[in-house]
């Protein structure tokens, strides 16, 4: 995987709300790092949003992903959701009892908010270091 310097890359071709999460991604580093995690405590809770979720990705996730050209990652997080599935269907399975809504929900909700939460920085690796992973969670 070769990167490339955030300078080759030209941002005025994306939206300004792409342009502030690749700047933030580039000064602060990775969702992992101390610095990242430093710098993001201090932003206003609707900048917190910009930067950590896409909402697009968490309502249209499996979709989205494949649009912006991360179909990597996006077939890895399918393949968790067939495994979350698989695990559901076994549970029902041998206790022949169905998990409570409240659960299946609470499994939905978790399983969008793993495309909603990894789309922004995948994308920034994908468009601005030039990192195409199949894993998506990734530094």
């Amino acid at each position: 995987m070769e990167s490339t310097p955030m300078s080759n890359v030209d941002l005025n071709s994306y939206k300004p709300k792409w342009q502030e999460r690749f700047a933030f991604f580039a000064q602060n580093g990775d969702p992992f790092s101390s610095t990242f995690k430093t710098a993001f405590k201090a932003l206003p809770a609707g900048k917190r949003i910009l930067i950590n979720l896409n909402f697009i990705a968490f309502f249209f996730g499996p979709i989205y992903l494949f649009v912006l050209g991360l179909w990597k990652k996006n077939l890895s997080l399918l393949g968790i959701c067939v495994l979350v599935g698989a695990a559901d269907g076994i549970y029902v399975g041998v206790t022949g009892h169905e998990l409570p809504q409240a659960i299946n929900t609470g499994l939905n909700v978790g399983l969008a908010m793993l495309w909603g939460m990894t789309a922004n920085y995948a994308y920034y690796l994908k468009e601005v270091k030039g990192q195409q992973s199949w894993n998506p969670f990734e530094k």
